[in-house]
């Protein structure tokens, strides 16, 4: 990034937490009583408060809060993609789960002829915005894996090398209107790629010729605070480290710290964006819990290539408790900052 950051930056993963009204427009507009200039006007507004409440908690790099999508993170840009159909829930009875969502299905082969529209998130997003910036996108092994396949594909690992082509063409034209700095979103890893080594060379297909700094996220999976997969990174390296990555972002909060000892093992030439703030708990941690992390990091990654974020996403974090975590963020890190003799 062209942009002069702190030690020790500040940022967030991708999702903001919604105010309540988020919901009831969503609903409205789902149920068609809603006309798409007053869905624009509402995610505009929402994605207003967003970047606010971000710029207001003192976060150095921020998002749009992922404001514009109503299916989560990764479900709205199914609805761009031609090719995808729907399938009502496994269940429907219960608590709500990974298997009481929407199922998709693959019927052919696949295409996005007008794009995923995440250039169009980030135009905004840089015109509204007086912090440095971040833009995400699913990436194409979360796209695949959450996708039955019905037609046009043998499996989800030939699925996962059309969503790369549609992915790269969205990120290159990204860049090409002044994104600095595009992260793109895993956490359906364990599910398509048999390894890191895999896993890295389908991250160098996807960001191909797109010139900015490039993050990926990976992480457990988080809808309604439950885990997707298996709790480890460690079978992952060394082999992502072949991924064309300035900065990996991982999940470490809720998991107490495990495997950030692997850092120095593996990781010293690239940057790390940490996960210090457990966005799957009601706890809001002080800005001392949020030192303490940090320190016990920087036991194993070098300050200048350290970065403190949450775990994962506030979606669907309550915004009350999202907006506590994220000043307890910034001030913790402060905390470390000044005891490295930097100004906060």
């Amino acid at each position: 990034m062209k942009t002069s950051l702190p030690l020790l930056p500040t940022s967030v993963v991708g999702s903001h937490a919604k105010m309540g009204w988020w919901y009831l427009i969503r609903q409205e507009a789902e149920s068609g009583r809603l006309g798409p200039r007053d869905i624009e006007e509402a995610l505009d507004t929402a994605t207003d408060i967003a970047i606010l409440d971000q710029e207001r908690a003192g976060v150095d790099v921020i998002t749009d809060g992922e404001m514009r999508r109503f299916g989560a993170f990764y479900r709205t840009y199914l609805t761009r993609i031609h090719g995808i159909g729907t399938l009502p829930p496994e269940r429907r009875l219960g608590d709500p789960g990974y298997d009481t969502l929407l199922v998709y299905e693959a019927t052919e082969k696949i295409s996005a002829p007008q794009g995923l529209g995440i250039v169009e998130e980030f135009r905004y997003l840089k015109a509204h915005a007086s912090k440095p910036v971040k833009v995400t996108c699913t990436g194409p092994t979360t796209f695949a894996a959450r996708l039955e396949i019905r037609g046009g594909y043998r499996d989800q690992q030939e699925l996962a090398w059309d969503f790369v082509g549609i992915i790269n063409r969205e990120l290159r034209a990204l860049a090409a209107a002044g994104a600095e700095f595009i992260q793109v979103d895993e956490p359906a890893f364990n599910e398509i790629a048999r390894d890191g080594r895999e896993m890295a060379k389908i991250f160098n297909a996807t960001v191909e010729g797109v010139q900015a700094k490039l993050a990926m996220h990976i992480c457990f999976g988080n809808h309604r605070g439950r885990p997707l997969v298996k709790r480890t990174y460690r079978r992952l390296f060394p082999g992502v480290l072949e991924a064309r990555a300035d900065q990996f972002v991982l999940e470490f909060a809720s998991r107490e710290l495990a495997e950030i000892e692997l850092w120095k093992e593996v990781g010293a030439d690239r940057e790390l964006g940490a996960g210090l703030i457990d966005q799957k708990s009601f706890y809001i941690e002080t800005p001392e819990d949020v030192a303490e992390r940090i320190r016990t990091a920087l036991n194993y990654v070098p300050a200048e290539k350290l970065w403190i974020n949450p775990d994962c996403g506030f979606n669907p974090t309550p915004r009350w408790v999202a907006l506590a975590k994220l000043k307890a963020m910034v001030e913790g890190t402060r905390i470390v900052r000044r005891e490295l003799g930097f100004a906060a």
